[in-house]
């Protein structure tokens, strides 16, 4: 199932103009910051905004083209919506808001689906209560819920989890990924958090004022720098796949393989060989000119600098390459080669006469590597 978007829409003083084509099953991100049009956007996929102009195909089906005058119903749009509020109805049970919408189509689950829904959710111990009796993960599930019985041709997610606390988050996240992994239909997912996209997202779709900056492989998206919404302090970084070598429960710590590299991160509680992924913020990434020793980082990381830019003046985003063994008439494309990135002061890189294939050191604390992330691919 595959979606395509190219839409223009005047919004008050905003202009929407939004092109991008998802052709794989999984999880797209739709990053950017407050008032991007994020909403808006899946408002008018789902049919509830429409367009100035544009075109909206979700697989074989054209839900809106402003030439040819088709413009779908929402109800006949076959689109599950998980609102940042739940949106339940309060004066309806559980059981009755989660076949809600499942009563109104006629391709149904198969019962024994329906059944392994709720019971990934854990919501049956739920059935027979109101909204009101359920905490804000509950009801999140719920919603969740509700809009998968539907049997959606693809699902969106509208910032499910902004109103969460960090325990309730922690909760619904391994519910999204079983999603992603099992359920094999596109899924759009609103954020203006790089951690969510960071562990569930397979794609992603980079906004600002309403505009699409750019679009692609989320492993490749979260290594850019030269996109606004990416690049501050917090958000530059790099998402890169792993798996687990071995653990020390009693040390608290995992071991990771990374590309033949190790990698020691927080224990994780996972066996080994499970595959998982690794978030590296750049601003968590220190540089040396040699190995150094005597220090509490875990990770000393052997690297080739492929990439230097200071577009800011004030910091410097350095491009690190895996291994002193690269090739320097490879390193503008990296051939495949895992890359990583730091972002330090412009005086500190002036410091360190840091060049184009200089062979030197990434140097990262254990503690700011997050490895807690699925990785399914």
């Amino acid at each position: 199932m595959s979606i395509g978007v190219n839409i223009q829409h005047k919004i008050g003083n905003l202009a929407l103009d939004v092109e991008f084509h998802i052709l794989e099953p999984g999880i797209t991100a739709l990053f950017g910051p407050s008032g991007s049009g994020k909403t808006s956007l899946i408002n008018i996929i789902a049919g509830l905004e429409h367009p100035n102009r544009g075109h909206i195909q979700i697989g074989d089906h054209v839900v809106f083209d402003h030439t040819h005058r088709i413009n779908l119903p929402a109800r006949r749009r076959r689109i599950g919506y998980v609102f940042q509020d739940a949106r339940l109805f309060p004066h309806k049970t559980v059981s009755k808001n989660l076949y809600f919408g499942a009563r109104r189509n006629p391709a149904k689950l198969p019962r024994e689906e329906q059944t392994a829904i709720l019971e990934m959710l854990g919501i049956l111990p739920l059935m027979g209560r109101r909204p009101t009796a359920l905490s804000g993960g509950e009801k999140q599930r719920v919603a969740l819920g509700r809009a998968l019985l539907s049997n959606p041709d693809i699902l969106l997610l509208d910032e499910p989890l902004s109103a969460l606390d960090h325990a309730r988050k922690q909760e619904i996240l391994p519910h999204f990924e079983w999603l992603r992994d099992h359920r094999k239909i596109p899924i759009l997912y609103v954020t203006h958090a790089i951690d969510e996209v960071a562990r569930l997202a397979d794609y992603m779709v980079v906004m600002e004022q309403g505009k699409t900056l750019a679009s692609g492989s989320v492993f490749e998206m979260l290594g850019r720098t030269d996109l606004p919404p990416l690049a501050g302090q917090f958000d530059a970084g790099t998402v890169l796949p792993a798996r687990i070598a071995s653990r020390d429960p009693q040390a608290e710590v995992s071991f990771l393989d990374c590309a033949g590299q190790r990698i020691v991160v927080p224990y994780l509680g996972r066996p080994a060989s499970d595959r998982v992924r690794l978030h590296i913020r750049a601003r968590d990434v220190m540089i040396a000119r040699t190995a150094p020793v005597g220090i509490s980082a875990n990770n000393i990381i052997p690297v080739t600098i492929s990439g230097i830019s200071n577009e800011d003046g004030e910091t410097v985003d350095v491009t690190l390459c895996f291994g002193h063994d690269a090739d320097a008439s490879l390193l503008a494309t990296t051939s495949g080669r895992p890359t990583i990135h730091a972002r330090i002061t412009n005086w500190s890189a002036k410091r360190l006469k840091l060049g184009l294939h200089q062979k030197v050191f990434a140097v990262i604390k254990s503690v700011t590597v997050d490895g807690q992330l699925s990785d399914h691919s």
